[in-house]
């Protein structure tokens, strides 16, 4: 393996670490309307309030380790998806700022307020992601130095909208079954109903989905063809799917939520076997694209880089079981929640 195939890997992992871990909080905020009154919605805020910040680390370091490896690739996807980029960051902010205003007055006005940007910003985000996915899929229109030529209009379309349901639906069915562990009683027995809900419409987005991109993008399907081993990954994310519903119907919440983890880390494993060796595919011109061997730093920036993350990755590793192992259970609010 060499040392652009290495970091391009390692893109993967902290892309499918985020997806993960962000995603079933993304999940909480777009059902968190469905709490009944003022307890209830501070218990589900609270579900995430000690590991929301934890997990958008991963969003950093893979943000921080696209721009030491791949400059040129950066620079392109930031300057081509900068309106998309700026929704989503000011979208991260007004989620960040809800969670930590929301408690400190009691009007209800006040919280009726943190609680809509919430759910809205939770929602754009999750949608943003979806549809960055399907236009990185169908490909952007870039000239000869791989500046992007075109406008925000051309990211968007009716195969990105569908990626964009896609990821909605998946990151709910993510939240709702981790808010069956962090609840009890009745608003447990609703969030139950409500993982049976987000695997249905999940469910129907994948083969909407799965579909549309065999038909719209046979560049996708055809990178198969050099890399066979990735169908042993296709039949793994068909099982892990298939595991979810049997999983609900038996009450192992647990196994479930480990299924959902490894369907993210299976789409997002797909998603670069699809476009590799690009980074940023360009359409129509595909000469254009951006590889990850023309969009690479030297090779001794990435060995000096590949030394950094063997030294700090175990720090973020163990940081990250810390929290989770700590704020384990169903929450019990105090004087301290949010």
């Amino acid at each position: 393996m060499d040392w652009q195939l290495l970091w391009f890997v390692l893109l993967g992992i902290l892309l499918a670490g985020y997806a993960i871990l962000d995603g079933f909080d993304f999940g909480v905020g777009m059902l968190h309307p469905f709490a009944k009154g003022d307890e209830e919605r501070r218990i589900v805020l609270n579900s995430i309030g000690p590991l929301w910040d934890g997990n958008e680390v991963w969003l950093v370091t893979f943000g921080g380790a696209l721009f030491a490896a791949f400059p040129e690739a950066y620079a392109t996807i930031f300057s081509g998806y900068y309106e998309a980029l700026m929704l989503v960051l000011g979208c991260l902010i007004f989620r960040a700022i809800s969670i930590e205003f929301r408690s400190k007055r009691p009007e209800a006005w006040w919280r009726s307020t943190w609680d809509s940007l919430f759910f809205m910003s939770s929602l754009t985000i999750s949608f943003a992601f979806g549809l960055a996915v399907g236009s990185a899929l169908i490909g952007i229109p870039l000239d000869d130095r791989g500046i992007f030529r075109g406008s925000i209009l051309d990211q968007i379309g009716i195969y990105q909208i569908l990626v964009g349901l896609l990821s909605v639906s998946m990151f709910l069915m993510h939240g709702a079954i981790f808010l069956v562990f962090k609840t009890r009683d009745d608003l447990q027995q609703r969030m139950i109903r409500w993982t049976r809900r987000g695997f249905v419409a999940f469910l129907t987005m994948y083969l909407v989905v799965t579909t549309a991109t065999w038909l719209w993008i046979p560049r996708a399907v055809a990178t198969f063809e050099h890399f066979p081993y990735a169908w042993i990954v296709v039949v793994l994310k068909f099982l892990a799917v298939a595991n979810i519903p049997r999983c609900l119907k038996n009450h192992n919440y647990l196994q479930a939520f480990f299924s959902s983890c490894c369907v993210i880390a299976a789409l997002v494993f797909l998603l670069g076997v699809a476009l590799f060796p690009n980074l940023v595919t360009s359409s129509p011109v595909s000469e254009n694209s951006l590889t990850i061997y023309h969009a690479a730093s030297s090779e001794m920036t990435l060995k000096i880089m590949s030394l950094y993350a063997l030294i700090g990755m175990p720090f973020v590793l163990g940081y990250t079981f810390m929290a989770y192992r700590t704020f384990r259970g169903a929450v019990k609010l105090d004087k301290h929640s949010y």
